[in-house]
């Protein structure tokens, strides 16, 4: 049975234009790279098929032109999401696609510009199902704050910029970890309290996706990005530094050596 139609709820959060979902993609070297992708939509004409809009998205399309493997996170208001794994089928510049796209109130009112072309996913596997209580968001929030001296700070290393901290911080703001798994295909998982915990150290309850990042190799390149309320987006990326115990739960950091802005004026434009 399809994917898509054992799960209604998701195929509701999917058809929502302002539920936050996420594209992980991998470069040819084996980098990963999450962004946020909101126009990720049900193609309609296929089952497991989605489609999404080639907005603001710079490294993902180079990714998905070298390797087609890609994973998606879908998160709803009341933290029900979903974290799928596909394969990027290709572009599609005029037609259907590109109709139903651009007729969202996401694009048909956009300031800046349409989509170039459409991206075409066809969803293989559902990984993970989950629903997050607003409780537990708040325990792991404080754990992660806890975590600081469990992780090492980099010597004489300048911090990340304000607007990068000033978000992660935020304990509203979604935040999502991107890696590879056993295979090489890229997974995005919801690491809701990935917070600052030094000059450039990221650190977060492991949560749900505990038994991936325990057995995630320290030194395996991983991206976390970063979604507010009020649309502000970044994304940092750099080596996971592994998983420590704080009260007895597995609180996992990662380096901090890049950052990318997300959104106008420079998305995709680096900014550490």
């Amino acid at each position: 049975m399809p994917i898509l139609s054992r799960y209604p709820a998701l195929f509701e959060a999917l058809k929502g234009e302002m539920i936050p979902k996420f594209l992980a993609t991998r470069s040819a070297d084996g980098i990963p790279n999450v962004v946020p992708c909101t126009s990720l939509m049900p193609a309609g004409d296929a089952e497991d098929r989605l489609i999404f809009g080639n907005f603001l998205l710079r490294k993902s399309v180079n990714n998905l032109d070298s390797d087609p493997r890609v994973g998606v996170l879908v998160i709803a208001p009341d933290l029900e999401g979903w974290i799928l794994q596909g394969e990027f089928l290709g572009w599609q510049r005029t037609g259907p696609y590109v109709d139903a796209v651009m007729s969202t109130n996401l694009l048909r009112y956009n300031a800046y510009t349409g989509v170039r072309n459409v991206g075409i996913i066809q969803v293989r596997s559902l990984r993970r199902a989950f629903r997050i209580s607003r409780p537990r968001v708040l325990g792991e929030y404080l754990l992660a704050r806890l975590s600081g001296p469990l992780f090492p700070q980099p010597d004489g290393a300048a911090p990340m910029p304000l607007p990068v901290q000033r978000g992660f911080r935020a304990l509203t703001a979604l935040r999502v970890l991107a890696f590879l798994d056993d295979e090489g295909v890229p997974l995005a998982a919801p690491v809701l309290s990935l917070q600052p915990v030094g000059a450039r150290i990221l650190a977060g309850a492991c949560g749900l996706a505990a038994d991936w990042l325990e057995n995630l190799p320290t030194g395996t390149p991983v991206a976390a990005s970063l979604l507010t309320l009020d649309i502000v987006s970044f994304q940092a990326k750099g080596p996971w530094l592994g998983v420590r115990r704080v009260l007895g739960w597995p609180v996992g950091g990662m380096r901090v050596t890049e950052a990318y802005a997300g959104g106008p004026p420079i998305p995709g434009g680096r900014v550490m």
